[in-house]
């Protein structure tokens, strides 16, 4: 077992992984501990909402929980380099949408010319206008 570090929703979480011809395989344990996903008879669940994993999803392995399968049946972007035993679990789709159609800007924070930080979220019930410019 190695440390890992997964990105989940922007937060770092340390994981003990098995890192074997470049996938990542987590404890079910730690999958819980970390994502809050737990694997039961039924599949992975976490409150009410429980996934079917079948063998063909390549999910499942004696040495723990694929991570690239996990974040297929989980409908979530994966970003990995298991060189750098690091890897970032990006929205789902349908998450990503429903925040879009609420029309709410996700909170950030930026320096003015004065260095000072001003946040989007001490603006909410303004209306503000967002400036944005990229040399690309």
């Amino acid at each position: 077992m190695a440390d890992f570090a997964l990105i989940d929703d922007g937060h770092a979480l340390d994981v003990a992984a098995e890192i074997e011809t470049g996938r990542v395989r987590i404890a079910p344990d730690a999958v819980r501990a970390a994502l809050g996903w737990e694997l039961k008879p039924q599949g992975l669940c976490r409150g009410d909402t429980c996934i079917p994993v079948r063998p063909e999803h390549g999910v499942l392995h004696p040495d723990g929980i694929d991570l690239d399968g996990l974040a297929e049946v989980l409908h979530r972007p994966l970003a990995l380099d298991v060189d750098e035993r690091v890897a970032w679990l990006g929205a789902s789709a349908a998450d990503r949408g429903a925040m879009l159609r609420s029309l709410d800007a996700p909170d950030f924070r930026l320096p003015d010319v004065s260095g000072r930080l001003h946040s989007l979220g001490d603006q909410r019930g303004r209306k503000v206008l967002l400036l944005a410019w990229a040399s690309w």
